[in-house]
Protein backbone atom coordinates (compact mmCIF):
# COMPACT_ATOMS: atom_id res chain seq x y z
CA UNK A 1 0.00 0.00 0.00
CA UNK A 2 1.24 3.47 -0.86
CA UNK A 3 1.78 5.65 2.19
CA UNK A 4 -0.62 8.48 2.83
CA UNK A 5 0.86 11.99 2.96
CA UNK A 6 -1.23 14.41 5.00
CA UNK A 7 -0.93 18.19 5.18
CA UNK A 8 -0.31 18.12 8.91
CA UNK A 9 2.88 19.36 10.51
CA UNK A 10 5.52 16.78 11.37
CA UNK A 11 4.61 14.41 14.20
CA UNK A 12 8.23 14.67 15.29
CA UNK A 13 9.04 17.91 17.33
CA UNK A 14 19.34 -2.60 27.85
CA UNK A 15 47.37 -30.88 53.89
CA UNK A 16 48.48 -34.05 53.98
CA UNK A 17 50.69 -35.87 56.48
CA UNK A 18 53.57 -38.40 56.21
CA UNK A 19 54.24 -41.15 58.77
CA UNK A 20 57.95 -42.04 58.75
CA UNK A 21 57.61 -45.18 61.01
CA UNK A 22 59.50 -48.10 59.36
CA UNK A 23 57.86 -51.02 61.28
CA UNK A 24 54.64 -51.03 59.23
CA UNK A 25 53.88 -54.22 57.26
CA UNK A 26 54.88 -54.21 53.65
CA UNK A 27 51.34 -53.74 52.33
CA UNK A 28 50.70 -50.85 54.68
CA UNK A 29 54.04 -49.30 53.82
CA UNK A 30 53.07 -49.59 50.18
CA UNK A 31 49.83 -47.70 50.89
CA UNK A 32 51.68 -44.97 52.73
CA UNK A 33 54.02 -44.59 49.79
CA UNK A 34 50.99 -44.25 47.51
CA UNK A 35 49.57 -41.59 49.80
CA UNK A 36 52.87 -39.73 49.69
CA UNK A 37 52.84 -39.89 45.93
CA UNK A 38 49.30 -38.57 45.74
CA UNK A 39 50.08 -35.80 48.22
CA UNK A 40 53.07 -34.55 46.25
CA UNK A 41 51.17 -34.91 43.00
CA UNK A 42 48.36 -32.79 44.44
CA UNK A 43 50.83 -30.22 45.70
CA UNK A 44 52.49 -30.11 42.29
CA UNK A 45 49.11 -29.72 40.60
CA UNK A 46 48.19 -26.81 42.85
CA UNK A 47 51.55 -25.23 42.19
CA UNK A 48 51.01 -25.52 38.45
CA UNK A 49 47.56 -23.94 38.71
CA UNK A 50 49.03 -21.15 40.78
CA UNK A 51 51.77 -20.58 38.24
CA UNK A 52 49.21 -20.43 35.43
CA UNK A 53 47.17 -17.89 37.36
CA UNK A 54 50.26 -15.84 38.00
CA UNK A 55 51.09 -16.05 34.29
CA UNK A 56 47.91 -14.11 33.54
CA UNK A 57 48.80 -10.51 32.81
CA UNK A 58 47.67 -8.05 35.43
CA UNK A 59 45.99 -4.99 33.96
CA UNK A 60 45.89 -1.75 35.93
CA UNK A 61 43.42 0.91 34.78
CA UNK A 62 45.08 4.19 33.81
CA UNK A 63 44.77 7.34 35.87
CA UNK A 64 41.48 9.15 35.53
CA UNK A 65 40.34 12.46 36.98
CA UNK A 66 36.69 11.94 36.10
CA UNK A 67 34.02 10.18 38.13
CA UNK A 68 32.34 7.01 36.75
CA UNK A 69 29.07 8.95 36.73
CA UNK A 70 30.64 11.34 34.22
CA UNK A 71 31.49 8.38 31.98
CA UNK A 72 27.81 7.47 32.09
CA UNK A 73 26.64 10.98 31.19
CA UNK A 74 29.10 11.35 28.33
CA UNK A 75 28.28 7.91 26.96
CA UNK A 76 24.55 8.48 27.20
CA UNK A 77 24.67 11.68 25.18
CA UNK A 78 26.93 10.20 22.53
CA UNK A 79 24.77 7.05 22.34
CA UNK A 80 21.64 9.12 21.80
CA UNK A 81 23.35 10.85 18.91
CA UNK A 82 24.51 7.53 17.47
CA UNK A 83 21.00 6.10 17.65
CA UNK A 84 19.66 9.16 15.86
CA UNK A 85 22.11 8.96 12.99
CA UNK A 86 22.85 5.27 12.52
CA UNK A 87 20.52 2.60 11.09
CA UNK A 88 19.96 0.69 14.32
CA UNK A 89 18.57 -2.78 13.66
CA UNK A 90 15.20 -3.42 15.23
CA UNK A 91 15.32 -7.08 14.37
CA UNK A 92 14.47 -9.29 17.36
CA UNK A 93 16.69 -12.20 16.28
CA UNK A 94 19.79 -10.04 15.81
CA UNK A 95 19.34 -7.70 18.77
CA UNK A 96 18.61 -10.58 21.18
CA UNK A 97 21.72 -12.41 20.02
CA UNK A 98 24.05 -9.42 20.37
CA UNK A 99 22.55 -8.56 23.76
CA UNK A 100 23.00 -12.17 24.94
CA UNK A 101 26.72 -12.25 24.10
CA UNK A 102 27.20 -8.85 25.71
CA UNK A 103 25.40 -9.83 28.93
CA UNK A 104 27.52 -13.00 29.20
CA UNK A 105 30.66 -10.86 29.14
CA UNK A 106 29.33 -8.26 31.56
CA UNK A 107 28.46 -11.01 34.06
CA UNK A 108 32.14 -11.93 34.49
CA UNK A 109 33.66 -8.46 34.89
CA UNK A 110 36.14 -8.74 37.80
CA UNK A 111 34.92 -7.06 41.02
CA UNK A 112 37.73 -4.50 40.98
CA UNK A 113 36.58 -3.30 37.54
CA UNK A 114 32.86 -3.20 38.22
CA UNK A 115 31.13 0.17 38.22
CA UNK A 116 27.54 0.03 39.56
CA UNK A 117 26.72 3.27 37.77
CA UNK A 118 27.45 1.87 34.32
CA UNK A 119 24.50 1.00 32.10
CA UNK A 120 25.45 -1.64 29.55
CA UNK A 121 23.47 -1.80 26.33
CA UNK A 122 24.22 -3.75 23.16
CA UNK A 123 22.76 -2.78 19.80
CA UNK A 124 23.31 -3.90 16.22
CA UNK A 125 23.90 -1.41 13.41
CA UNK A 126 22.73 -2.28 9.91
CA UNK A 127 25.93 -1.43 8.01
CA UNK A 128 28.29 -3.84 6.28
CA UNK A 129 31.71 -2.69 7.50
CA UNK A 130 33.50 -4.81 10.10
CA UNK A 131 33.34 -2.56 13.11
CA UNK A 132 32.09 -2.16 16.65
CA UNK A 133 32.44 0.64 19.17
CA UNK A 134 31.65 1.21 22.82
CA UNK A 135 31.06 4.47 24.66
CA UNK A 136 31.94 5.50 28.22
CA UNK A 137 29.54 4.11 30.78
CA UNK A 138 28.39 1.09 28.78
CA UNK A 139 26.62 1.63 25.42
CA UNK A 140 28.00 -0.66 22.69
CA UNK A 141 27.17 -0.81 18.99
CA UNK A 142 28.08 -3.82 16.84
CA UNK A 143 27.97 -3.63 13.06
CA UNK A 144 26.07 -6.30 11.20
CA UNK A 145 29.20 -6.67 9.05
CA UNK A 146 31.15 -7.81 12.11
CA UNK A 147 28.78 -10.71 12.70
CA UNK A 148 28.75 -11.64 9.02
CA UNK A 149 32.57 -11.69 8.83
CA UNK A 150 33.04 -13.85 11.95
CA UNK A 151 33.45 -17.63 11.80
CA UNK A 152 32.13 -18.38 15.29
CA UNK A 153 30.45 -16.81 18.28
CA UNK A 154 33.85 -16.73 19.98
CA UNK A 155 35.13 -14.35 17.29
CA UNK A 156 32.15 -12.03 17.78
CA UNK A 157 32.68 -12.23 21.56
CA UNK A 158 36.37 -11.38 21.06
CA UNK A 159 35.62 -8.03 19.44
CA UNK A 160 32.89 -7.27 21.97
CA UNK A 161 35.19 -8.21 24.88
CA UNK A 162 37.84 -5.85 23.52
CA UNK A 163 35.31 -3.00 23.30
CA UNK A 164 33.88 -3.80 26.73
CA UNK A 165 37.40 -3.65 28.16
CA UNK A 166 37.81 -0.09 26.92
CA UNK A 167 34.67 0.73 28.92
CA UNK A 168 35.50 -1.01 32.21
CA UNK A 169 39.09 0.32 32.12
CA UNK A 170 37.55 3.74 31.48
CA UNK A 171 39.88 4.50 28.60
CA UNK A 172 37.62 7.22 27.18
CA UNK A 173 37.72 9.51 30.20
CA UNK A 174 41.30 8.46 31.02
CA UNK A 175 42.24 9.81 27.63
CA UNK A 176 40.13 12.91 28.26
CA UNK A 177 42.00 13.43 31.53
CA UNK A 178 45.08 14.28 29.51
CA UNK A 179 43.33 17.26 27.93
CA UNK A 180 43.29 19.31 31.12
CA UNK A 181 42.29 22.59 29.53
CA UNK A 182 38.94 21.26 28.32
CA UNK A 183 35.88 20.96 30.47
CA UNK A 184 34.11 17.61 30.57
CA UNK A 185 31.03 18.99 28.85
CA UNK A 186 32.98 20.16 25.82
CA UNK A 187 34.77 16.81 25.65
CA UNK A 188 31.65 14.93 24.61
CA UNK A 189 32.50 14.99 20.94
CA UNK A 190 36.14 14.20 21.55
CA UNK A 191 35.38 11.15 23.65
CA UNK A 192 32.83 9.93 21.14
CA UNK A 193 35.40 10.37 18.40
CA UNK A 194 38.16 8.78 20.46
CA UNK A 195 36.24 5.57 20.77
CA UNK A 196 34.34 5.58 17.52
CA UNK A 197 36.78 7.25 15.18
CA UNK A 198 36.75 7.05 11.39
CA UNK A 199 33.45 7.27 9.57
CA UNK A 200 31.33 6.54 12.61
CA UNK A 201 33.18 9.17 14.59
CA UNK A 202 32.00 11.80 12.16
CA UNK A 203 28.47 10.59 12.71
CA UNK A 204 28.57 11.06 16.47
CA UNK A 205 30.43 14.34 16.39
CA UNK A 206 33.13 16.32 14.65
CA UNK A 207 35.64 16.23 17.47
CA UNK A 208 38.21 18.32 15.64
CA UNK A 209 35.75 21.20 15.56
CA UNK A 210 36.26 21.45 19.33
CA UNK A 211 39.89 22.32 18.74
CA UNK A 212 41.17 18.89 19.69
CA UNK A 213 43.82 17.39 17.46
CA UNK A 214 43.07 14.35 15.34
CA UNK A 215 45.59 12.30 17.35
CA UNK A 216 43.30 12.66 20.35
CA UNK A 217 40.48 10.92 18.48
CA UNK A 218 42.14 7.51 18.63
CA UNK A 219 43.39 5.31 21.46
CA UNK A 220 47.10 4.84 21.77
CA UNK A 221 48.77 1.45 21.51
CA UNK A 222 49.06 1.07 25.31
CA UNK A 223 45.30 1.32 25.74
CA UNK A 224 44.78 -1.02 22.79
CA UNK A 225 47.03 -3.68 24.31
CA UNK A 226 45.26 -3.32 27.66
CA UNK A 227 41.91 -3.85 25.96
CA UNK A 228 43.25 -6.89 24.08
CA UNK A 229 44.60 -8.55 27.24
CA UNK A 230 41.67 -7.64 29.47
CA UNK A 231 39.29 -8.74 26.73
CA UNK A 232 41.01 -12.12 26.45
CA UNK A 233 40.61 -12.60 30.21
CA UNK A 234 36.91 -11.70 30.05
CA UNK A 235 36.44 -14.20 27.24
CA UNK A 236 37.95 -17.05 29.27
CA UNK A 237 35.81 -16.21 32.29
CA UNK A 238 32.72 -16.17 30.07
CA UNK A 239 33.48 -19.58 28.52
CA UNK A 240 35.14 -18.51 25.27
CA UNK A 241 38.55 -19.51 23.94
CA UNK A 242 40.54 -16.28 23.74
CA UNK A 243 42.49 -17.63 20.78
CA UNK A 244 39.37 -16.71 18.80
CA UNK A 245 39.95 -13.02 19.51
CA UNK A 246 43.34 -13.32 17.81
CA UNK A 247 41.73 -15.17 14.91
CA UNK A 248 39.13 -12.44 14.43
CA UNK A 249 41.73 -9.70 14.44
CA UNK A 250 43.66 -11.59 11.79
CA UNK A 251 40.47 -11.81 9.74
CA UNK A 252 40.03 -8.03 10.05
CA UNK A 253 43.61 -7.44 8.97
CA UNK A 254 43.07 -9.56 5.86
CA UNK A 255 40.02 -7.59 4.76
CA UNK A 256 40.50 -5.09 2.00
CA UNK A 257 38.52 -2.20 0.58
CA UNK A 258 35.78 -0.63 2.65
CA UNK A 259 35.37 -3.60 4.97
CA UNK A 260 38.77 -3.73 6.59
CA UNK A 261 40.56 -0.55 7.59
CA UNK A 262 37.82 1.08 9.68
CA UNK A 263 38.21 -0.98 12.85
CA UNK A 264 41.98 -1.00 12.56
CA UNK A 265 42.11 2.75 12.02
CA UNK A 266 40.39 3.23 15.37
CA UNK A 267 42.29 0.40 17.09
CA UNK A 268 45.93 0.53 16.02
CA UNK A 269 47.90 -2.70 16.31
CA UNK A 270 50.28 -2.34 19.27
CA UNK A 271 52.61 -4.75 17.47
CA UNK A 272 52.57 -8.56 17.55
CA UNK A 273 48.88 -8.40 18.51
CA UNK A 274 48.12 -11.89 17.19
CA UNK A 275 51.10 -13.40 19.06
CA UNK A 276 50.61 -11.77 22.45
CA UNK A 277 46.86 -12.48 22.49
CA UNK A 278 47.55 -16.15 21.77
CA UNK A 279 50.21 -16.17 24.51
CA UNK A 280 47.72 -14.70 26.96
CA UNK A 281 45.06 -17.17 25.85
CA UNK A 282 47.44 -20.09 26.57
CA UNK A 283 47.78 -18.89 30.18
CA UNK A 284 44.01 -18.74 30.78
CA UNK A 285 41.66 -21.42 32.04
CA UNK A 286 38.35 -21.30 30.17
CA UNK A 287 35.49 -21.52 32.65
CA UNK A 288 32.59 -23.77 31.54
CA UNK A 289 33.65 -23.76 27.86
CA UNK A 290 30.96 -22.84 25.32
CA UNK A 291 30.96 -25.45 22.57
CA UNK A 292 27.51 -24.97 21.07
CA UNK A 293 27.63 -22.61 18.07
CA UNK A 294 23.96 -23.07 17.14
CA UNK A 295 22.83 -19.58 18.11
CA UNK A 296 25.60 -18.00 16.03
CA UNK A 297 24.79 -20.13 13.00
CA UNK A 298 21.12 -19.30 13.36
CA UNK A 299 21.65 -15.55 13.43
CA UNK A 300 24.09 -15.75 10.50
CA UNK A 301 21.48 -17.66 8.50
CA UNK A 302 18.86 -15.08 9.44
CA UNK A 303 21.05 -12.20 8.27
CA UNK A 304 21.32 -13.84 4.85
CA UNK A 305 17.55 -13.52 4.45
CA UNK A 306 17.65 -9.74 4.96
CA UNK A 307 18.38 -7.11 2.31
CA UNK A 308 22.07 -6.40 1.98
CA UNK A 309 23.32 -3.90 4.54
CA UNK A 310 24.38 -0.48 3.22
CA UNK A 311 27.86 0.89 3.74
CA UNK A 312 28.33 3.41 6.53
CA UNK A 313 28.75 6.13 3.91
CA UNK A 314 25.46 5.18 2.27
CA UNK A 315 23.70 5.06 5.64
CA UNK A 316 24.96 8.45 6.76
CA UNK A 317 24.14 9.99 3.39
CA UNK A 318 20.61 8.62 3.65
CA UNK A 319 20.37 9.96 7.20
CA UNK A 320 21.17 13.45 5.97
CA UNK A 321 18.36 13.16 3.40
CA UNK A 322 15.92 11.82 5.99
CA UNK A 323 14.26 13.27 9.05
CA UNK A 324 15.88 14.59 12.19
CA UNK A 325 15.94 11.09 13.63
CA UNK A 326 18.45 10.09 10.98
CA UNK A 327 16.69 6.79 10.26
CA UNK A 328 16.42 6.35 6.55
CA UNK A 329 13.04 5.85 4.94
CA UNK A 330 14.64 4.73 1.72
CA UNK A 331 14.79 0.96 1.94
CA UNK A 332 14.90 -1.82 -0.66
CA UNK A 333 11.52 -2.69 -2.20
CA UNK A 334 9.46 -5.12 -0.11
CA UNK A 335 10.74 -8.55 -1.06
CA UNK A 336 11.81 -11.85 0.46
CA UNK A 337 10.55 -13.42 3.65
CA UNK A 338 8.86 -11.23 6.24
CA UNK A 339 9.20 -12.52 9.80
CA UNK A 340 5.95 -12.83 11.80
CA UNK A 341 5.34 -10.26 14.55
CA UNK A 342 7.50 -10.82 17.63
CA UNK A 343 5.72 -11.73 20.87
CA UNK A 344 7.96 -9.20 22.63
CA UNK A 345 6.91 -5.54 22.38
CA UNK A 346 8.77 -2.25 22.67
CA UNK A 347 7.40 1.21 23.34
CA UNK A 348 7.82 4.46 21.43
CA UNK A 349 6.91 8.05 22.19
CA UNK A 350 6.31 10.26 19.18
CA UNK A 351 6.84 13.86 20.24
CA UNK A 352 3.85 15.29 22.04
CA UNK A 353 1.35 13.32 19.96
CA UNK A 354 1.16 9.69 21.13
CA UNK A 355 2.78 6.68 22.81
CA UNK A 356 2.58 3.21 21.27
CA UNK A 357 3.89 -0.36 21.71
CA UNK A 358 4.73 -2.51 18.69
CA UNK A 359 6.40 -5.91 18.09
CA UNK A 360 10.12 -5.73 18.87
CA UNK A 361 11.10 -6.86 15.37
CA UNK A 362 9.34 -3.91 13.71
CA UNK A 363 11.46 -0.90 12.91
CA UNK A 364 10.35 2.70 13.27
CA UNK A 365 10.26 4.54 9.93
CA UNK A 366 9.32 8.19 10.51
CA UNK A 367 8.51 10.56 7.69
CA UNK A 368 7.58 14.20 7.67
CA UNK A 369 4.02 13.69 8.89
CA UNK A 370 3.56 9.96 9.53
CA UNK A 371 5.32 7.18 11.40
CA UNK A 372 5.28 3.64 10.04
CA UNK A 373 6.21 0.58 12.08
CA UNK A 374 7.07 -2.36 9.85
CA UNK A 375 9.20 -5.54 9.82
CA UNK A 376 12.26 -6.02 7.64
CA UNK A 377 11.23 -6.58 4.00
CA UNK A 378 7.81 -5.10 4.78
CA UNK A 379 8.58 -1.54 3.73
CA UNK A 380 10.37 0.22 0.89
CA UNK A 381 10.29 2.45 -2.18
CA UNK A 382 8.38 1.51 -5.32
CA UNK A 383 8.57 3.66 -8.42
CA UNK A 384 9.45 6.69 -6.35
CA UNK A 385 6.69 6.18 -3.76
CA UNK A 386 6.94 4.75 -0.26
CA UNK A 387 4.99 1.54 0.23
CA UNK A 388 4.54 -0.93 3.04
CA UNK A 389 3.07 -4.42 2.86
CA UNK A 390 3.15 -5.39 6.55
CA UNK A 391 2.81 -3.11 9.56
CA UNK A 392 0.97 -0.06 10.77
CA UNK A 393 1.15 3.63 9.90
CA UNK A 394 0.14 6.38 12.31
CA UNK A 395 -0.74 9.83 11.05
CA UNK A 396 -2.44 13.13 11.83
CA UNK A 397 -4.60 15.00 9.33
CA UNK A 398 -5.86 18.56 9.58
CA UNK A 399 -9.61 18.37 9.92
CA UNK A 400 -11.76 21.23 8.70
CA UNK A 401 -15.19 19.70 9.36
CA UNK A 402 -14.74 18.67 13.01
CA UNK A 403 -17.01 15.70 12.27
CA UNK A 404 -15.27 12.31 12.75
CA UNK A 405 -17.18 10.43 10.08
CA UNK A 406 -16.77 13.14 7.46
CA UNK A 407 -13.08 13.50 8.24
CA UNK A 408 -12.64 9.72 7.96
CA UNK A 409 -14.47 9.71 4.62
CA UNK A 410 -12.05 12.35 3.37
CA UNK A 411 -9.11 10.22 4.51
CA UNK A 412 -10.47 7.15 2.68
CA UNK A 413 -10.83 9.23 -0.47
CA UNK A 414 -7.22 10.37 -0.14
CA UNK A 415 -6.06 6.79 0.33
CA UNK A 416 -8.01 5.76 -2.76
CA UNK A 417 -6.30 8.37 -4.89
CA UNK A 418 -2.90 6.92 -3.99
CA UNK A 419 -4.10 3.32 -4.28
CA UNK A 420 -6.39 2.96 -7.31
CA UNK A 421 -7.37 -0.65 -6.44
CA UNK A 422 -8.49 0.26 -2.93
CA UNK A 423 -12.11 -0.47 -1.97
CA UNK A 424 -14.14 -0.57 1.22
CA UNK A 425 -15.74 -3.88 2.20
CA UNK A 426 -18.25 -2.50 4.68
CA UNK A 427 -19.47 0.45 6.68
CA UNK A 428 -17.87 1.93 9.77
CA UNK A 429 -18.47 0.54 13.22
CA UNK A 430 -17.78 2.27 16.51
CA UNK A 431 -14.62 1.63 18.52
CA UNK A 432 -12.46 3.47 21.05
CA UNK A 433 -8.88 4.73 20.92
CA UNK A 434 -7.44 5.53 24.36
CA UNK A 435 -10.99 5.91 25.66
CA UNK A 436 -12.05 8.28 22.89
CA UNK A 437 -14.75 7.60 20.38
CA UNK A 438 -13.39 6.18 17.17
CA UNK A 439 -14.39 4.56 13.91
CA UNK A 440 -13.11 1.31 12.38
CA UNK A 441 -13.52 0.03 8.85
CA UNK A 442 -11.92 -2.65 6.67
CA UNK A 443 -10.48 -1.86 3.23
CA UNK A 444 -9.28 -4.12 0.44
CA UNK A 445 -6.36 -3.40 -1.87
CA UNK A 446 -3.95 -4.98 -4.33
CA UNK A 447 -0.34 -4.03 -3.62
CA UNK A 448 1.33 -2.39 -6.58
CA UNK A 449 4.72 -3.53 -5.28
CA UNK A 450 3.94 -7.24 -4.81
CA UNK A 451 0.67 -7.84 -6.68
CA UNK A 452 -0.78 -9.51 -3.57
CA UNK A 453 -4.24 -8.88 -2.17
CA UNK A 454 -4.13 -6.79 1.00
CA UNK A 455 -6.45 -6.30 3.95
CA UNK A 456 -6.32 -2.86 5.54
CA UNK A 457 -7.73 -2.02 8.95
CA UNK A 458 -8.40 1.71 9.34
CA UNK A 459 -9.04 3.19 12.80
CA UNK A 460 -9.63 6.89 13.39
CA UNK A 461 -10.35 9.25 16.26
CA UNK A 462 -9.96 12.95 16.96
CA UNK A 463 -7.45 14.92 18.96
CA UNK A 464 -8.60 17.56 21.42
CA UNK A 465 -8.24 20.25 18.77
CA UNK A 466 -10.47 18.30 16.37
CA UNK A 467 -7.78 17.01 14.00
CA UNK A 468 -7.97 13.45 12.70
CA UNK A 469 -5.68 10.85 14.28
CA UNK A 470 -5.52 7.65 12.24
CA UNK A 471 -3.92 4.19 12.21
CA UNK A 472 -3.66 2.22 8.96
CA UNK A 473 -2.77 -1.46 9.55
CA UNK A 474 -1.77 -3.47 6.45
CA UNK A 475 -1.15 -7.17 5.83
CA UNK A 476 -1.45 -9.54 2.85
CA UNK A 477 -4.84 -11.25 2.78
CA UNK A 478 -3.34 -14.73 3.31
CA UNK A 479 -1.56 -13.47 6.46
CA UNK A 480 -4.38 -11.32 7.81
CA UNK A 481 -5.47 -13.76 10.52
CA UNK A 482 -1.93 -13.82 11.93
CA UNK A 483 -1.74 -10.02 12.02
CA UNK A 484 -5.24 -9.16 13.29
CA UNK A 485 -4.46 -9.92 16.94
CA UNK A 486 -1.21 -7.97 16.70
CA UNK A 487 -2.91 -4.95 15.21
CA UNK A 488 -5.57 -4.97 17.90
CA UNK A 489 -2.91 -5.07 20.63
CA UNK A 490 -0.96 -2.23 19.00
CA UNK A 491 -4.04 -0.03 18.66
CA UNK A 492 -5.08 -0.77 22.25
CA UNK A 493 -1.63 0.39 23.40
CA UNK A 494 -2.01 3.88 21.90
CA UNK A 495 -2.04 6.71 24.40
CA UNK A 496 -2.84 10.13 22.94
CA UNK A 497 -1.08 13.22 24.25
CA UNK A 498 -3.35 15.74 22.53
Amino acid sequence: MREHRSEADSLRQTGGWVDNCWHYSVPLLHNVRNMKSRFWATTLSLALIGSLASAQTRITPPGNKYKPSQDVELGRKAADEARNQLPIMRDDAVTSYVDGVGRRLVAVIPPELQHPEFQYTFEAVNVREINAFALPGGPMFVNRGMIEAANSEGEVAGVMAHELSHVILRHGTAQASKATKYEVGSLLGAIGGAIIGGGLGTVVSQGTQLGIGASFLKFGRDFEKQADIQGAQLMALAGYDAHEMANMFKTIEKQSGSNGPEWLSDHPNPGNRYDYINKEAASLKVVSPITDNTAFERVRAHLKTLPRAPTTEEATRAAKRGTSTGRTTSLPPPSGRVDPPSSRYQSYTEGNVFDISVPANWRELPDSNTVTFAPVNGYGDYKGSSVFTHGIQIGLDRNESHDLRTATDELVDALSRGNPKLSRSGDYFNTTVDGRRGLHTTLNNVSEATGRDEVIQLVTTQTRDGNLFYAVAVSPRDEADEYDTTFQRVINSIRLRR
